[in-house]
């Protein structure tokens, strides 16, 4: 018996041995940037949110860091803020959508970013995830990857017609640019 068992336990070391022998490499690219909590964002709207479509001011503003840069080393924060109007309702918070904004680094460098995301609200948290590329300054070229979460009550409340929502804080942030 213990024969057996040590040829099945030589054959899997084998085996498992030629599978990561002919398996190609990873070919990862270069971490360029990261920026961790307390990344954060914030929008307000403009009358509040509700049910219904409506014709709303949304003003957001978004702090990035504390970042590192191996690249970029002077960089160790930055900013986004912009206000636009568009008809919108809370129902607009959740799905798939796309994004393009440009953050401004503590330096005065920019980076353009352009983002696929999409936007949960599960078990009491709002979660948003973007991915993407830099499309125009520091940076450019790079992949983008970026999370958010905090707390889904307001926007729940909100879609089942039950409360508005005012403004939305996501205290809870990630940026990751990754060269390729």
């Amino acid at each position: 018996m213990r024969r057996a068992l040590r040829a099945v336990v030589a054959t899997l070391f084998l085996w498992v041995g030629s599978v990561a022998f002919l398996a190609p490499p990873a070919s990862a690219g270069v971490l360029d940037l990261t920026c961790a909590p307390p990344t954060s964002v914030l929008n307000s709207y403009s009358p509040a949110l509700t049910a219904a479509p409506q014709t709303v001011t949304v003003s957001t503003t978004a702090l990035y860091g504390p970042c590192v840069s191996p690249s970029q080393p002077a960089i160790t924060s930055g900013t986004r803020t912009a206000s636009v109007t568009t008809t919108t309702s809370c129902a607009d918070l959740l799905g798939p959508g796309t994004f393009t904004y440009t953050i401004t680094w503590n330096t005065g460098q920019t980076s353009t970013l352009s983002t696929n995301y999409t936007r949960v609200a599960a078990g009491g948290v709002y979660t948003v995830t973007a991915t993407g590329v830099v499309t125009a300054g520091v940076f450019a070229g790079d992949t983008v990857v970026v999370n958010y979460t905090g707390p889904s009550t307001d926007i729940t409340l909100c879609t089942l017609g039950l409360g508005t929502v005012s403004s939305l804080y996501l205290p809870v942030g990630t940026l990751e640019l990754t060269s390729i």
